[in-house]
């Protein structure tokens, strides 16, 4: 193991003899600036006529265009547009590769991807190839392959990519990185994180059934169900990772001084939804009789150039409440938060070994973008985090420069689902993480996520 790691980083270090400067990218800088940012939209299902009305109420974007496959979510869409008094968009859907017309538009600047999992590499990719400044929501890439065609195509084209991590924008996240960057905690040594969150009604909802006791999905399930719950049927993967990894690997500079070496993964057998099933729709149930292939919860452990481990967990198919389960910790201190957990424990500061709340800490080490836009964010969704991601992607875009959460990182947290599925596969064998940045991780500096003004 000491070996393979020694060589990993020997060969990065050799590596960055061609490191470009740090906080640049490989690729030249084609955009164009703008005050007034004209947006397309691809994908407008739950997800993205939620980013829709938060460009909606911004005065310095204007959505040109919209695009969805489905007619019942235009209509949503267009009313949203009416309602809040602004120019009709242009409107494509007409089949499953109109994308491709409203990325040929001059009067699109940048382009929001908030479409099925299995779309996002292929649209985003397509996006960057026409020019366009790219948010993409999660997870970004499916495949190894995908991870490297988003980094590869960002390079070649110039195209800035940013992904849509919201939960790196959390008022606690962003706090607890504050208190990081402070060296509260000392040298870091340990993370853990994940998605544990009960989505068995999310996704086998029929339309017909009271919410949280449908049985169907695909061709019958409504929103996600039509396509999500068929990825537990055929992969046994970690599925959906940057929620919890996203933050974490913020906190650890991950592709800027630090980087994802190696990762294990265990499984669970699968029985959560069959059980679901069965208790809602009766063993006789059609799909009472499908095998599902993903382990009801998903265990990786990451180990880091710089020497820490992370531990991810995944958990959608059982009875859980909401939790990404964060704890940091390093060799001062630690901490666990989240919604149903906020404690802290810091050598020489907090009393004996006991634990601490939180509360007074959160006030001291709350991030400035809080602090300036917290009252009004809590509007935009998801207790305001996602009008901070919005707004994060809009500056951006905006000025054309790289943003907080780059190609990089894009392809980094989304390669945890195909290096999981290959380990399961292999019964935890070790699988090593590509340097998506080719050595380039070594000189780039952290991204400075607390005097940034978004």
């Amino acid at each position: 193991m000491n070996k393979r790691r020694n060589f990993i980083r020997n060969s990065a270090i050799v590596g960055a003899g061609m490191a470009l400067a740090p906080n640049i990218s490989f690729a030249i800088n084609s955009g164009i600036k703008t005050d007034k940012l004209k947006v397309g939209m691809i994908g407008v299902g739950l997800r993205g006529t939620n980013h829709l009305a938060n460009m909606l109420r911004r005065d310095d974007v204007l959505v040109t265009a919209i695009c969805d496959i489905d007619p019942r979510r235009i209509e949503i869409a267009l009313d949203k547009v009416s309602k809040a008094d602004k120019e009709k968009p242009q409107v494509f859907g007409k089949s499953d590769y109109d994308y491709k017309n409203l990325l040929a538009l001059k009067e699109v600047d940048a382009v929001i991807i908030a479409t099925p999992w299995l779309w996002h590499t292929k649209m985003a990719v397509d996006s960057m190839k026409a020019g366009k400044y790219t948010g993409l929501e999660v997870s970004a890439a499916n495949t190894l392959e995908e991870c490297w065609d988003l980094v590869n195509t960002h390079e070649e084209t110039g195209a800035h990519l940013m992904i849509l991590e919201n939960v790196n924008y959390r008022r606690d996240v962003l706090a607890v990185l504050n208190m990081v960057k402070q060296n509260v905690f000392g040298e870091l040594l340990h993370f853990t994180c994940g998605y544990q969150h009960d989505l068995r009604g999310v996704k086998l909802n029929d339309g017909k059934t009271a919410y949280g006791k449908g049985v169907e999905f695909g061709s019958k399930g409504i929103s996600e169900s039509a396509w999500r719950t068929q990825h537990s049927l055929l992969r046994n993967a970690d599925v959906y990772p940057t929620h919890g990894l996203g933050p974490v690997a913020t906190m650890a500079d991950i592709n800027r001084g630090n980087r994802f070496l190696s990762l294990t993964s265990h499984a669970t057998k699968a029985i959560g939804l069959n059980k679901y099933i069965v208790d809602n729709g009766g063993k006789d149930h059609p799909n009472a009789k499908l095998k599902w292939k993903q382990g009801d919860i998903i265990t990786s452990t990451i180990e880091t150039s710089n020497g820490e481990t992370i531990i991810v967990t995944h958990n959608v198919n059982t009875p859980h409440p909401y939790s990404l389960g964060f704890k940091v910790q390093g060799v001062q201190g630690l901490t666990d938060f989240d919604y149903h957990t906020q404690r802290i424990h810091v050598e020489g500061v907090t009393k004996g070994h006991g634990w601490e709340a939180m509360d007074a800490w959160f006030e001291k080490y709350d991030h400035p973008l809080w602090k300036k836009y917290g009252k009004g964010a809590k509007k935009a969704g998801h207790g305001g985090i996602d009008f901070f991601v919005m707004n994060a992607f809009v500056e951006s875009a905006k000025q054309n420069i790289a943003p907080p959460m780059d190609a990089y990182d894009a392809a980094a947290w989304s390669a945890v689902t195909p290096l999981s599925e290959l380990s399961i596969e292999n019964n935890g064998e070790p699988q090593d993480f590509p340097d998506f940045t080719r050595g380039r991780w070594i000189n780039r500096k952290p991204y400075n996520w607390i005097k940034d003004t978004y």
